[in-house]
C-alpha cells in the first residue's frame, strides 16, 4: 500500500473517470468517493452526501470507517469486490424518474408518460470528455439492439450549444438530446463525474447508477438489461 499525491488537473485518476470536482477519493482505480457524498455545491445538485457536513465527528468518522472497509475489501478479496461494494447505490432523490419534463435539442417535450412501458438509459456527458463519446457509441449499439424497447436520454452538462450540436450531428445516434441546465442537474442528483449513468426500468424506478466509465460499466447494464425488457 503506498500513498500518492498528484497535481488534481493532472490526475489520469480524473481524467479516465471524468471527475472535474474535488475531493475524489479513490482505494487503487476504484472510485469511492464523489464531492456529493462530502455535501459539496450545494447550489449545483449537491444532496448532503453520506459524510455531509465532514466537519462533524460522526460524518468523519463514517468515512473512516467506510474507507477502511474499501482498503480490507481491496487487500483481501481484490479490484472487482472492492468496486461492486463502491458502485454508489441511487440517490434518495433518484428513486424514480424525477418529476421534471425535459426537451431534447428540437425542442420536443420528453416526459416519463412519453417514455412508459420501455426501460430508460440516462447518461450526462460533456464533448471534452474522451470517456463519453466512448460510452455514447457503446449505448448506440445497444439501442440499435433493442430498438424502440429501449429508450437512451443524452443530457450534456456543455456550456456551448454549439458544440454539443456538431458533436451529436457527428455521432449520428438516434437518443434523446438535451442540454443539460442546474435545474436537470439537480433533479437527477449527483454529476460530479462524467459519464454518470442511471438506469431506470419500465415503471421509472431507479435501478442502476454508474459514476465515471467503469470498468464493470458496460457488463453490469447489460446483465440488466434482459429482465428490464421483459
Amino acid at each position: 500500500m503506498r500513498f500518492v499525491e498528484e497535481d488534481y488537473g493532472h490526475s489520469e485518476l480524473a481524467r479516465r473517470f471524468g471527475v472535474t470536482r474535488y475531493p475524489a477519493i479513490f482505494v487503487g482505480d476504484v472510485l469511492v468517493a464523489t464531492p456529493n457524498d462530502f455535501g459539496f455545491y450545494p447550489k449545483e445538485g449537491g444532496t448532503g452526501g453520506r459524510y455531509a457536513s465532514i466537519d462533524k465527528a460522526e460524518s468523519q468518522l463514517k468515512f473512516r470507517a467506510d474507507l477502511e472497509q474499501m482498503l480490507k475489501l481491496m487487500l483481501e478479496h481484490g479490484r472487482g469486490c472492492a468496486r461492486a461494494a463502491a458502485s454508489p447505490a441511487p440517490d434518495a432523490s433518484l428513486a424514480e424518474w424525477p418529476a421534471l419534463a425535459l426537451a431534447d435539442l428540437e425542442g420536443h417535450a420528453i416526459t416519463r408518460a412519453s417514455l412508459a412501458g420501455r426501460p430508460v438509459i440516462v447518461e450526462f456527458w460533456a464533448t471534452w470528455c474522451p470517456p463519453c463519446r466512448a460510452t455514447l457509441r457503446w449505448l448506440g449499439e445497444l439501442k440499435r439492439r433493442y430498438g424502440e424497447q429501449l429508450a437512451v436520454v443524452a443530457i450534456c452538462i456543455e456550456p456551448e450549444p454549439a458544440a454539443v450540436q456538431k458533436l451529436v450531428g457527428e455521432l449520428g445516434l438516434p437518443f434523446h438530446w438535451v442540454l443539460g441546465t442546474p435545474e436537470i442537474v439537480r433533479a437527477f442528483g449527483d454529476v460530479s463525474a462524467v459519464p454518470t449513468l442511471h438506469v431506470f426500468d419500465a415503471h421509472g424506478k431507479c435501478v442502476q447508477s454508474h459514476f465515471g466509465a467503469t470498468p464493470q460499466l458496460h457488463e453490469r447494464v447489460e446483465a440488466a438489461l434482459p429482465d428490464l425488457l421483459k
